[in-house]
């Protein structure tokens, strides 16, 4: 069994302390601690990987890469390669906020247009009690409150489980892409043509026989590459029209390589006020909003057929 050097160590560390980081990020880092640019020296880069993960399979860890489902960004992280929920999650979250959890992901593996996302107000709407009982909540902690729920979120879109959407909106967390890729295989959520990564965040191939999806990011490679985007599946021509200008893109946090303290203060600070700003919102709304909401979400969980533009 080879041996670590504390050079692999710290890269561990800082992965499992901060949560995925992005390329850019992971990469500053690398250079930082090994000396190596991973841009000009792969080889180096996927060498250190690679014996990482041998060293984490011991203790059914991984470290992977994995493409955001929402800007196509590139992140690394580790993961558990255990299968429950309880694991994954860590010991941190109770079984109901688990259960809240695991009803927001179904939710938006579920939505046949493949939005991926879910409105603020139907999140909040869940009621444990109405969810699969092999989830194995005692009834006693079913009530979840709206707070418990509020709280809830915020600490998984703090931890990176879930994501607010750039329309504010709930989405997948870059961490469940990262660490629940078996289980939206096995949820039978759609995979991507293009990357094989599950198509929560897709567009919808125009042939309603036919049940292909694509990323976004995806179809923008295929039609810098090509110029036109045909289906895989059934050689319907998609009409794609790439973005005229390239989306704004938040200043990513100054990253520390070496920090002698955690740097989390910032984006905590940031989620907090962002976090504020939601619940005000939502005290606003009426029922009248409520409603509203809602039935979009059941406008958008339809048959295959409905879920095309015609």
């Amino acid at each position: 069994m080879a041996v670590l050097s504390w050079k692999h160590h710290t890269l561990i560390q800082l992965l499992l302390e901060r949560g995925p980081l992005t390329e850019k990020e992971f990469h500053s880092i690398f250079t930082a601690i090994t000396g190596e640019n991973p841009g000009t020296h792969p080889r180096k880069f996927n060498d250190y990987l690679l014996k990482i993960n041998r060293e984490l399979s011991y203790v059914q860890l991984d470290l992977r890469a994995c493409r955001d489902t929402y800007d196509g960004r590139v992140y690394y992280g580790v993961v558990n390669n255990v299968s429950d929920n309880q694991s994954k999650l860590g010991t941190k979250y109770s079984v109901p906020q688990i259960a809240f959890f695991k009803a927001i992901v179904e939710a938006i593996a579920q939505d046949v247009t493949a939005e991926g996302c879910i409105c603020n107000m139907d999140v909040l709407n869940i009621k444990l009690e109405n969810q699969d009982g092999s989830l194995g909540i005692p009834a006693a902690f079913r009530n979840f409150t709206m707070s418990q729920k509020e709280k809830t979120l915020d600490q998984l879109v703090k931890d990176k489980w879930l994501c607010y959407t750039e329309d504010d909106n709930i989405g997948v967390g870059v961490r469940s892409v990262l660490d629940l890729r078996s289980w939206f295989n096995n949820a039978g959520v759609p995979s991507c043509e293009v990357c094989n990564e599950a198509g929560l965040k897709a567009k919808l191939c125009p042939n309603e026989g036919c049940t292909v999806r694509i990323h976004e990011h995806c179809l923008k490679k295929i039609f810098s590459q090509k110029g036109v985007v045909v289906c895989p599946s059934c050689d319907t021509r998609w009409q794609y029209q790439p973005p005229k200008t390239e989306p704004i893109e938040l200043k990513e946090e100054e990253t520390d390589p070496m920090p002698s303290q955690p740097s989390s203060r910032p984006a905590q600070s940031q989620s907090s006020l962002r976090s504020k700003r939601k619940r005000q919102r939502l005290s606003q709304n009426d029922d009248a909003n409520t409603v509203g909401c809602s039935s979009q979400a059941e406008m958008k969980r339809v048959t295959r057929s409905s879920a095309h533009p015609r």
